[in-house]
């Protein structure tokens, strides 16, 4: 039987939680069988629109909630090399990995930051923070398939892709060309996204009770639906030895996907 990675909020770590019998078959029933995929309102929206802006500060507030600062948080600081890059890919205004930064910076100093997204919602204000940790940020507004293939290529080590609330937006065609791409560019791939399952599904549509706007009641739904279980994103990973994977749930709601390349 397949171990399940499950996260550990107590140590801020990943560990191994084997299934057992009808308690490992209990929790599997919970699974929704298949991902759904429909469009989200936030991706159709102009940047500018007031509907977009409400609901990427509703973002900022699930994600606290959620606590995928503290699992991306854990995640990064497993990894066991000097950082010299680290790459967003779906960003929007960059503030996740900009909280996350400055839990990083006094241990791993100064470090490249490249975010990528469709839309340019960076502001200036987050750029100067940014650069006043000693983390150059630079932004690219394109289509991440496009953004990862016209990366400059130097050499992999060092350099870190993550991804937060976003890989469910991709069928799994394209996800399988984007975990291909992003595997060429990078010794470490992290991603946090949403957990599929029922518990998951009921929580969303109570996020209006938080306050958040018609735009994020709609995407919280829709995003539980294409979100991930089991191991899923393992299954679209480039197949070959040359990677240690890990993947399972985390917290309440969140699904976990870690891929890190042999020495």
């Amino acid at each position: 039987m397949a171990p399940c990675w499950r996260w550990n909020s107590w140590n801020d770590s990943l560990r191994v939680a084997w299934p057992r019998g009808p308690a490992g078959a209990g929790r599997a029933e919970l699974i929704m069988s298949s991902r759904l995929l429909e469009p989200e309102w936030l991706d159709t929206l102009p940047e500018a629109d007031e509907r977009a802006a409400r609901s990427r500060i509703d973002l900022q507030r699930l994600n606290r909630i959620m606590g995928h600062d503290r699992i991306l948080l854990g995640l990064l600081r497993q990894t066991r090399w000097p950082v010299r890059c680290l790459i967003e890919l779906g960003a929007g205004d960059g503030t996740l990995l900009l909280r996350l930064a400055r839990q990083l910076a006094p241990r791993w100093g100064s470090v490249r930051v490249i975010l990528v997204d469709r839309q340019r919602c960076v502001t200036s204000v987050t750029g100067e923070e940014f650069n006043r940790l000693g983390w150059p940020v630079e932004v690219i507004t394109a289509d991440v398939a496009d953004a990862l293939a016209n990366l400059e290529r130097p050499r992999t080590d060092g350099v870190i892709l993550l991804a937060n609330l976003f890989l469910h937006h991709f069928s799994e065609d394209t996800l399988r060309l984007l975990l291909k791409q992003g595997a060429e560019v990078c010794a470490r791939f992290v991603a946090c996204e949403p957990r599929r399952s029922r518990l998951s599904l009921a929580a969303s549509r109570l996020v209006g009770l938080l306050g958040c706007n018609g735009v994020t009641r709609h995407d919280a739904v829709a995003s539980v639906r294409a979100g991930f279980s089991l191991r899923d994103l393992s299954a679209l990973w480039p197949a070959g030895s040359a990677w240690d994977l890990q993947e399972g749930p985390a917290g309440m709601f969140s699904h976990v996907f870690a891929a890190d390349r042999r020495p």
